[in-house]
C-alpha cells in the first residue's frame, strides 16, 4: 500500500536528510510518528481504534525547514498532504473560514494520489485506444476487412493491395507505425473532446456554506447532458487529453473513492502552519484575541477526531496526523488553550540556522539552489560551478543578512544567489555563447556582494 513497511525511522530520517540540513530532532520525531501508522495498521483490530498519532508541534523561526520537513515526510509514505495557514481562518468575520475546508481539502490530496495510481495502472489500456482514436483521425477505417484478407496482406506485406479495404488496412498500420515512432507528433488532427459544463451559480438570499455549494453544483452539473466539441490539436497535445479522458473511462470513481477516503484517514497529514498567529497572548486583554480563541476552539474537535463531510464521503479525523508549527516569537504554546496544547503532545524546537548550514543547504541537498542554477545554465549549453570558498562566502553573506536585516532562515539565500547571478543569466546566450564554461569564485561573490554588506546598504536583500 506505502513505503512504510519497508523504511524504517533511521531511513526516514537519512532519506530527509538528503533535501534538509540538521534539525535532527525534528526529523527523529516525524520518523517515528510515520513509522507508527505501519505499527498501528498492523496491530489486532480490537486494539486499533484505540491507537492516536502522537500529533507534533514544531517550534521555529521563518525558513528553518518546518514545512519542508512535512511535505517531504508525506511524500516519502505517498501520503495525502494538505497545508494551511492558521491565521486564514481569522479573516472572515467572528470565527473565521469553515475550518473543516482543510480536512475536504486532504480528500481532494487523497482522490489525486489514487486517481494517478490507478491511471498508471491502466495506461496501457488507455495507450492502446488513444492510438485507435488518433488512428482514425488520420485514417479512417473502411467497413471491415475479411480475416481471410487480413491474414493474407500480413503475410506478405510487400505485396501489392488487391482491393480497397486491404489498401485502407496498410496504409493504417504504416500509419500506427509512424506514430509509435513520434514521427507525426506535430501533425494537426480534429477529436471530439468533452466540453467542460460545470455551471456557474450564483445563491441569491442568505450565506451558504461551501460543502452545500458544492453539492448544488454536482448536481446541477450531473443532470446538464455531456457535450462533445470538436477541436483541432497537434497530435502531441490530443494525446494528453485523450489520455486523461480514456484513463478516467477504465477506473472505477467509486472505487477510487473508498480508496481515497480510507488513505485520508490512516495516512492523513495535515500541516497547520503559523499556529501562534492564533494564540491568544493572555496579558493582551480582548479585542482580536476572542476570534483567535474562536478559531481554536474550531480546530479543537478536527484535531480530537470528528466526522468531516465531504463531496467523497464522509471522513474520521481520529488517525489524521496534525503537524502544527509556528515562530511564536510574540506568544508562547502555552498561550494556546490547554485543550489544544493537549493534542499535540509531542513539541520540537528547531534551531536557527548557523553559517556552517548556509554552507551545506548549498551543497549538499538534491535539489540546492546551486545545482539548480547549474540545470538551468546546462539548457542554454553553458557550464556552470562554483568554487568551494564561493560557496562559503556566499553562506557567509547571506547568514549577516539574516542577522542584520530579518531572520528568513534559509529564503535568504533565493535573495542573495539572485542578486549574484542576475547578470550572467540576462547576458545568456547574447553575450556569453552555448558551450562556455562559468566559475563562480570568492573574488566574483566578494565583488558582486561584498561592498552592499560591508556599508550596511542591504536594502536590495529585504524581501
Amino acid at each position: 500500500m506505502t513505503n512504510l513497511d519497508v523504511l524504517t525511522p533511521k531511513q526516514i530520517v537519512e532519506e530527509l536528510d538528503k533535501h534538509i540540513i540538521g534539525q535532527h530532532d525534528a526529523k527523529k520525531n516525524v520518523a517515528i510518528a510515520l513509522r507508527n501508522r505501519w505499527r498501528r495498521m498492523n496491530t489486532p483490530a480490537d486494539i486499533q481504534k484505540e491507537i492516536t498519532p502522537n500529533n507534533i508541534l514544531m517550534i521555529g523561526s521563518t525558513g528553518v525547514g518546518k514545512t519542508e520537513i512535512a511535505r517531504r515526510l508525506a511524500k516519502l509514505a505517498d501520503a495525502p498532504f494538505t497545508k494551511v495557514e492558521a491565521s486564514k481562518f481569522t479573516e472572515v468575520g467572528y470565527v473565521g473560514r469553515d475550518v473543516e475546508s482543510m480536512v475536504r481539502d486532504l480528500v481532494e490530496s487523497s482522490v489525486h494520489l489514487v486517481q494517478l495510481s490507478k491511471k498508471e495502472a491502466v495506461k496501457d489500456k488507455a495507450t492502446e485506444a488513444v492510438e485507435e482514436i488518433i488512428l482514425e483521425a488520420l485514417v479512417p477505417a473502411m467497413p471491415k476487412i475479411s480475416k481471410k484478407a487480413k491474414a493474407e496482406a500480413a503475410a506478405n506485406p510487400d505485396a501489392m493491395p488487391v482491393s480497397d479495404e486491404e489498401l485502407n488496412h496498410k496504409t493504417r498500420e504504416l500509419f500506427r507505425e509512424k506514430l509509435r515512432r513520434g514521427e507525426l507528433e506535430h501533425r494537426k488532427i480534429e477529436i471530439d473532446v468533452k466540453a467542460s459544463n460545470s455551471p456557474n451559480i450564483g445563491v441569491m438570499g442568505g450565506p451558504i456554506d461551501e460543502m452545500s455549494m458544492m453539492n448544488i453544483q454536482e448536481m446541477i452539473g450531473g443532470m446538464i447532458p455531456k457535450k462533445q466539441k470538436k477541436r483541432k490539436l497537434t497530435i502531441a497535445e490530443a494525446r494528453k487529453i485523450l489520455m486523461e479522458e480514456e484513463s478516467s473511462k477504465l477506473i472505477d470513481m467509486d472505487e477510487v473513492k473508498d480508496e481515497a477516503i480510507r488513505k485520508a484517514e490512516n495516512l492523513g497529514i495535515i500541516f497547520i502552519d503559523e499556529i501562534d498567529k492564533i494564540a491568544s497572548n493572555r496579558s493582551g486583554g480582548g479585542g482580536p484575541d476572542v476570534s483567535r480563541e474562536g478559531v481554536q476552539r474550531d480546530l479543537l474537535p478536527i484535531v480530537e477526531g470528528s466526522t468531516v463531510n465531504t463531496k467523497y464521503g464522509v471522513i474520521n479525523t481520529d488517525h489524521v496526523l496534525f503537524i502544527a508549527a509556528g515562530a511564536f516569537h510574540v506568544s508562547k504554546p502555552s498561550d494556546l488553550i490547554p485543550e489544544l496544547q493537549g493534542r499535540f503532545p509531542i513539541r520540537v524546537e528547531l534551531q536557527s540556522l548557523k553559517e556552517e548550514d548556509f554552507y551545506r543547504i548549498l551543497k549538499e541537498p538534491k535539489g540546492a539552489l546551486t545545482k539548480q542554477y547549474e540545470a538551468l545554465l546546462a539548457s542554454e549549453n553553458v557550464e556552470l560551478s562554483f568554487n568551494d570558498d564561493a560557496l562559503q562566502e556566499i553562506a557567509s553573506i547571506a547568514y549577516n543578512v539574516n542577522t542584520e536585516v530579518e531572520n528568513i532562515g534559509a529564503r535568504r539565500l533565493q535573495t542573495v544567489m539572485s542578486h549574484l547571478l542576475n547578470d550572467l543569466m540576462f547576458d545568456i546566450p547574447d553575450v556569453i555563447a552555448p558551450n562556455a564554461k562559468v566559475v563562480v569564485t570568492k573574488e566574483l561573490v566578494q565583488e558582486r556582494l561584498g561592498g552592499l554588506v560591508k556599508n550596511r546598504d542591504l536594502s536590495q536583500f529585504i524581501l
